[in-house]
């Protein structure tokens, strides 16, 4: 089921976002949802890279040169 969200803009961006939704050759709605969907993934993303490094630090993960991967997983033929 789809929500409906009212956001107040300046006028320069709204002109902005009618532009650039017009030369992507969409509506502004599906415009601003694009946006709007990529920056959560970002988001999301960057959380998670965050918590990779947070428990690097804390020495609870490490990483593997490309000759001890190939080692591990029995590529080193």
């Amino acid at each position: 089921m789809n929500k409906r969200v009212t956001i107040e803009m300046p006028e320069e961006m709204h002109r902005l976002v009618l532009q650039y939704a017009a030369e992507a050759g969409t509506e502004p709605n599906s415009y601003l949802l694009e946006l709007i969907e990529e920056r959560l993934e970002d988001a999301y993303f960057l959380k998670k890279a965050e918590k990779v490094l947070e428990a690097r630090e804390r020495g609870e993960s490490r990483t593997y040169s490309w000759q001890e991967m190939e080692r591990e997983l029995g590529l080193d033929d």
